[in-house]
C-alpha cells in the first residue's frame, strides 16, 4: 500500500469514528464507547500531521509563485522546502508498520535464576528498575504477586504496569523488548573473598489489551489453589486466605495474585492475565508458525536467551541483540532507560520496514 492510499484509508477511519463519536447511542455502550474513542485518539496526530503537510504544500506552492515575480520570497519557499520535508518524514514514521501491541498495557513478571540468593537480589534490582522507569512515565504500577527470598529478594514478581493516555506507543512500545535472560556480574552480598560472580533472573513481558480477544479456557484445565497474601520477609498482610494461584495444566502457565481485598477479586483478576497469557502465547506461536525459518532480531520469544550484561564493576551495561553498550549502569539500575530502549525500537522499526 503506497502512503497516499495508507493516509486515504486512516481519514476515511477517522472520518467514520468521528461520526460513531457524535451518534448518541454509541455512548450506550460504555465498553463500545471507550474502545472507539481510544481509536480516534491514536489517529488524531496522524491526522494533524497530514493535514499540516497538505497545508505546507499548498504555502510552498503559493510562495513559488510569489517568487517568480519577486525574488524577495526566495527564502520563504526554501524554508518552507524544509518544514514540507519534515512534515513528510514524520508522517511516512506515523505510517511505518507497527506493533498492533504497541498502545496496550503490560503483565511483566520476574524470576529468579542461577545463583541462587544472589539472583533473587538481582531480580529485586530488575524489578526496581522497571518500577523507577515506568514513574518517569507516569504509569501505574501494580503488584500482582511475589515471592520472597530470606534477603528480600525477589524469588518471582509478578507486576501490572498501565498508562493512562491513549498513545498509540503505549507501555508494550517500550518494554516489549524486556523478554529474555538478563545477567549480573558483581560481587554477591555473600561472597567473603570479594569475588565477581556471574547470575541471572528472567524477564517476561505480554501485553494485557483491554479487550483480550477470545481465548477459551476450560475449567477442568485449570488447578486454583488459595493461601494467605504475604508481604516482604513474609510478614502476613491478610489474615485470611484471599491469594489466588491459578495453574494452567496444558500449559504449564501459572498466574498470581494477592494484592485485591477478596479471593473473588484476586481470581478474577488472575484469570485476566491468564488470558492475556493465552493470547500472548497464541500469537507467538502463529508468528513462528508464519514465519519459522526467521530469527527474531529484537523481540525473542525464546526465554533462554541471555538479552543483556549488567556488570557492576565496569558500571556497563550490554544489550547483545543489537551491540549497546553504555557505562552508566547505576543510572540505568535507577530507571534511566529510554537511549537504551531507542535503540531497541530503532532496530525494531528498521526490521519492520524491511518485511513490509
Amino acid at each position: 500500500m503506497t502512503q497516499a492510499n495508507a493516509v486515504d484509508a486512516l481519514l476515511a477511519e477517522y472520518a467514520d469514528l468521528e461520526r460513531q463519536l457524535a451518534d448518541p447511542e454509541l455512548h450506550a455502550d460504555a465498553v463500545n464507547a471507550r474502545r472507539v474513542s481510544k481509536r480516534f485518539a491514536q489517529l488524531a496526530p496522524i491526522v494533524g500531521t497530514h493535514r499540516k503537510l497538505e497545508a505546507a504544500r499548498g504555502d510552498l506552492d503559493a510562495a513559488r509563485e510569489l517568487a517568480d515575480e519577486d525574488p524577495s520570497f526566495a527564502q520563504e519557499v526554501a524554508d518552507l522546502e524544509t518544514r514540507v520535508a519534515e512534515l513528510d518524514n514524520q508522517l511516512t514514521d506515523m505510517l511505518a508498520p507497527r506493533d498492533p501491541h504497541d498502545p496496550d498495557d503490560i503483565v511483566l513478571e520476574v524470576k529468579s535464576g542461577e545463583g541462587g540468593e544472589e539472583s533473587a537480589l538481582f531480580a529485586a534490582d530488575l524489578a526496581r528498575m522497571y518500577i523507577r522507569y515506568a514513574e518517569r512515565h507516569g504509569w501505574t504500577v501494580t503488584m500482582l504477586g511475589e515471592t520472597t527470598s530470606d534477603l528480600g529478594g525477589y524469588k518471582d514478581a509478578t507486576l501490572s504496569i498501565t498508562s493512562k493516555g491513549d498513545s498509540l506507543d503505549g507501555v508494550w512500545s517500550r518494554l516489549k523488548f524486556e523478554g529474555g535472560v538478563h545477567r549480573v556480574q558483581r560481587v554477591p552480598v555473600t561472597e567473603s573473598q570479594g569475588r565477581v560472580h556471574t547470575s541471572a533472573a528472567g524477564v517476561l513481558v505480554y501485553p494485557e489489551p483491554e479487550e483480550v480477544e477470545q481465548v477459551q479456557i476450560d475449567e477442568s484445565d485449570l488447578r486454583i489453589d488459595v493461601y494467605r497474601s504475604s508481604g516482604k520477609g513474609g510478614q502476613g498482610v491478610n489474615t485470611t486466605d484471599s491469594a489466588v494461584r491459578i495453574t494452567h495444566l496444558p500449559t504449564g502457565i501459572v498466574v498470581t495474585c494477592q494484592n485485591e481485598r477478596s479471593q473473588l477479586q484476586n481470581k478474577a483478576r488472575a484469570m485476566q492475565v491468564l488470558a492475556a497469557r493465552l493470547q500472548a502465547l497464541q500469537e507467538e506461536q502463529a508468528q513462528a508458525d508464519a514465519s519459522a525459518d526467521r530469527a527474531s532480531q529484537i523481540r525473542t520469544v525464546d526465554r533462554s536467551e541471555r538479552i543483556r550484561t549488567y556488570n557492576f564493576p565496569e558500571n556497563r551495561i550490554a544489550d547483545h541483540r543489537i551491540n549497546f553498550k553504555a557505562h552508566n549502569l547505576d543510572q540505568v539500575l535507577d530507571g534511566e532507560l529510554d537511549p537504551l530502549f531507542d535503540a531497541l525500537a530503532a532496530a525494531d522499526k528498521q526490521a519492520r520496514l524491511q518485511q513490509a
